[in-house]
């Protein structure tokens, strides 16, 4: 139409032409008022919804008014605009549905593109304001696309290369019929695009019109585990359902087929994990409306406790290994501390003690951290003792000769002497600092010699290699000193019979 138009400025413009733009404007303007009274009818839905729902419905209550009240402005300018071209053109008493001098070719000029008091430029401003605003109020695509072709004001290359602004290039030298049919135009595209909007912010309001039939109660526990002491905390809610129709669940990418919504899994590893997922589900439109969700859940091992009072004991200087947990509580929210010496954790769950004071006791707590608050969960206390003595050896290649016959060359062999706890259950090397060896002579005497560290000294290397077999020698007198500081001197003797 607009090509057509820019034709006319070098035509003579018959009647029956001008009489075309009078039938187009009386049509758009019909097409403008039935806008006008769909969009009036949606501006009350959200009055009546606001009313009945303020809190929900205050945030899309809002921009509608907000849509109202910029579409009436720029509406009620375009409108200013025909009166003033219609009155330019037939004088004061003019009438905009009844124009009597139809071709004139100047009013429209004079009032948009007059210098300095031409509003061509006011309204090339006021639209494109507008549309900016609107286009981003709308989310589907097609219909941005739309608004944003109906109200463009980009100027043709060819009135680009004749130095033609968009104002220029719409009225100048416009007969004044063609010019208020392109403002009617124009108030057509802006009614247009508010219904456009309206009808997007509604859809907001009824959540896509997804309608349910049954209503249910609902309670939602933070956690099905308490701890004694601990808070039980829940969700009551009602919820809608609708029993006809069904949401399609995905957990990740994965679809869940359970008509009932109901997910389960075999948990195979401990530790906190979160449940991520989205619903989906067709609203009144056919479109489909989707929904994120996530739950966050701990899984724990199977656990017991059995406690030995007689047995509940710890060595003093010693790595104890300690292990700690709590059923229904993550190993990473459960925490220890003690008193009467050190403790260092090495992993979740994992500490070791070494308590100082023996005779005395070891103190422990235990706590752990659920909904926010550290809870105590026991207290227990360990009798402190010190490490037993020590089983003395001679090295023996990979094993420990701890008496008996030996082979004269893993006796020759051996540097020295060591001495460990190394009963199943500790497995603790001691640093031997002495010892006394026993040979006899030809005649029966006793003839003892000392070494002062586990080394065997050279005279005790020559009288092993001077022993034939079966002849036996006694170490006696182990000086060891364990892991807790503690120096001690072994009871009985290492017999060693060479083999």
């Amino acid at each position: 139409m607009y090509v057509v138009l820019m034709a006319m400025l070098a035509l003579n413009v018959s009647s029956d032409v001008l009489k075309g733009f009078e039938i187009v404007d009386e049509k758009l303007t019909l097409s403008t008022e039935n806008s006008a009274r769909v969009n009036d009818e949606l501006y009350k839905r959200f009055e009546q919804q606001y009313s009945a729902n303020p809190t929900k419905v205050k945030v899309w209550y809002v921009k509608a008014q907000e849509v109202r009240g910029m579409t009436d402005s720029l509406y009620t300018l375009l409108e200013d605009l025909k009166v003033e071209i219609v009155k330019k053109t037939d004088g004061k008493d003019a009438d905009v549905r009844n124009i009597k001098r139809k071709e004139d070719l100047e009013a429209a000029t004079q009032v948009m593109l007059a210098p300095a008091i031409g509003r061509g430029q006011e309204l090339h401003d006021a639209i494109e304001s507008y549309r900016g605003r609107i286009v981003g109020m709308l989310a589907d695509e097609v219909q941005r696309e739309l608004v944003k072709s109906n109200l463009n004001t980009d100027v043709p290359i060819e009135a680009k290369i004749m130095g033609k602004n968009w104002q220029e290039y719409m009225f100048e030298s416009m007969p004044t019929a063609a010019a208020v049919t392109l403002l009617t135009k124009l108030q057509n595209d802006i009614r247009y695009a508010e219904g456009q909007v309206l009808n997007d912010l509604v859809t907001n309001i009824d959540v896509k019109d997804i309608r349910v039939n049954r209503l249910n109660a609902y309670v939602i526990p933070s956690s099905r585990t308490v701890v004694q002491g601990g808070k039980f905390s829940a969700q009551i809610i009602m919820a809608a359902v609708d029993t006809t129709r069904h949401p399609v669940i995905y957990i990740g990418d994965t679809k869940i087929d359970d008509a009932n919504g109901m997910y389960e899994m075999i948990c195979t590893r401990t530790g906190d994990y979160t449940l991520k997922g989205h619903i989906e589900m067709l609203d009144g439109e056919g479109k489909v409306v989707k929904r994120d969700f996530q739950q966050e859940y701990t899984v724990v091992a199977p656990s017991a406790t059995l406690s030995a009072d007689i047995m509940n004991v710890l060595y003093a200087g010693y790595d104890n290994p300690i292990s700690v947990s709590v059923p229904g509580v993550s190993t990473n929210q459960v925490s220890l501390s003690m008193t009467g010496g050190t403790l260092k954790q090495t992993a979740p769950g994992k500490y070791i003690a070494v308590p100082t004071n023996v005779g005395g006791t070891a103190e422990f707590t235990v706590s752990a951290r659920q909904e926010g608050r550290t809870q105590v969960m026991g207290k227990f206390s360990y009798r402190v003792r010190k490490l037993p003595d020590p089983t003395a050896y001679i090295p023996a290649g990979d094993a420990h000769f701890k008496g008996g016959k030996i082979s004269k060359k893993n006796l020759i062999d051996a540097s020295g002497i060591g001495a460990a706890i190394d009963d199943g259950l500790l497995n603790i090397p001691f640093r031997v600092k002495g010892f006394e060896t026993v040979f006899f002579d030809n005649l029966g005497n006793a003839v003892p010699e000392v070494s002062s560290s586990a080394e065997f000294t050279d005279r005790q290397k020559n009288m092993m290699r001077g022993l034939s077999r079966g002849k036996r020698f006694f170490i006696t007198n182990i000086k060891a000193q364990g892991p807790d500081g503690i120096e001690r001197t072994l009871n009985g003797a290492l017999e060693v019979i060479v083999n």
